[in-house]
């Protein structure tokens, strides 16, 4: 199952794991491209695969489509709560409330939403593995971050929190923090500004989000003896959250 699979680095981890044979369940907002993602999986690689429309924030809607989902596709094996965002960048006193809002939504409750109707299974099956997609801003503060970094520092410590709770059930968890990856991220977070987004990756080569796909499918794929608490992954170019080498 991965969440916010239709774009991002959720879609090079669908593309992963179905050439890995997994049989996918992918949940996006944006319906009509996972039909599209989905068709194009299925006719590659041979492999199940079934969608949900869903917005995570949504708690209701969340509980209806996975009560909804027949029994054999409640039967999750590895979890990728990928589904996240960042709105604006301003200094805490300026924020825009409904950004904050958004995120922390998104972010924060959509994460223990969806982890809250697959978690159970994992649990009464005494296997599983749940991937959490955090961040750099998981472990630093940076500028005008604020909201944003405080989202991620509560994935990081709920992940954790995570690993104790599920320790008794042989349910590894596991939690992937990228630095830059060039994706629609800054175009969300400058809300469509496609000349600004462009601009926080100019000068350096950034990750991709295929090389964070490599990632969780290296920890998803470790002997069972074997969980991988977390990965730190940046560029090469890039020393902290606000450090970069720009030619």
């Amino acid at each position: 199952m991965i969440t916010g699979a239709s774009a991002g680095i959720g879609e090079p981890c669908a593309r992963t794991f179905a050439q890995d044979g997994y049989k996918l369940l992918l949940v996006a907002r944006r319906g009509n491209r996972l039909d599209q993602l989905a068709k194009e999986l299925i006719a590659a690689f041979d492999i199940e695969c079934k969608i949900i429309e869903l917005d995570v924030r949504d708690k209701g809607q969340v509980k209806e489509s996975w009560n909804n989902l027949p029994k054999q596709w409640q039967e999750i094996d590895v979890l990728i709560n990928n589904a996240g965002l960042s709105q604006g960048l301003d200094p805490i006193d300026e924020g825009d409330w409904d950004d904050w809002d958004r995120m922390i939504d998104t972010n924060i409750k959509g994460l223990l939403y969806i982890s809250r109707m697959v978690l159970p299974g994992m649990k009464e099956r005494k296997r599983g593995h749940v991937v959490n997609i955090g961040s750099i801003a998981a472990k630093e503060v940076y500028p005008k971050g604020n909201v944003y970094c405080a989202t991620k520092h509560a994935v990081d410590s709920l992940s954790k929190a995570m690993r104790i709770d599920l320790l008794p059930f042989s349910v590894k968890v596991s939690t992937i923090h990228p630095g830059a990856v060039e994706t629609e991220f800054s175009i969300v977070r400058f809300k469509g500004d496609a000349e600004r987004a462009e601009q926080v990756y100019q000068g350096f080569d950034p990750l991709l989000a295929n090389d964070i796909a490599d990632a969780v499918s290296y920890v998803v794929s470790r002997p069972k003896h074997v969980n991988i608490n977390e990965l730190l992954i940046m560029p090469t170019a890039q020393a902290n959250g606000t450090m970069f080498h720009r030619k």
